[in-house]
């Protein structure tokens, strides 16, 4: 989930090259929305989002019980946004510009057995 078009779109093929179902959002709103009908076995969120941030989303979404394994991106990482990345379903925090290799990584990891869910789409 991004509010940048291109950012969606690239992540989007890089995702889809890699075989991976994948839906983009631009905005938790939309998110939310199509929450009611799949719960995916992955969340790819960024932290600045208007309305409600990525992180604000998790929170949120933790908070109605709802365990998604979530990567983090940002382009101002912090220390403030890694505290605030502490539960267990945040798999990653990555920086933008996102590498693959480090995206695929936290993927995998998020799809890991070890996760609150597993299956076959991020």
């Amino acid at each position: 989930m991004d509010d940048d078009p291109s950012v969606l779109k690239s992540l989007s093929r890089a995702l889809r090259i890699r075989a991976f179902e994948a839906r983009t959002f631009s905005s938790a709103r939309d998110f939310l929305a199509a929450l009611a009908t799949e719960l995916p076995s992955c969340l790819i969120v960024d932290v600045q989002m208007p309305r409600m941030t990525g992180l604000e989303l998790h929170h949120h979404l933790a908070r109605t019980g709802v365990h998604i394994p979530t990567i983090v991106i940002t382009a101002y990482e912090d220390a403030r946004v890694r505290d605030m990345s502490q539960p267990s379903d945040i798999v990653a925090v990555l920086s933008k510009p996102l590498r693959n290799a480090a995206l695929f990584d936290a993927i995998a990891l998020a799809l890991s057995p070890g996760s609150s869910r597993n299956g076959g789409h991020a």
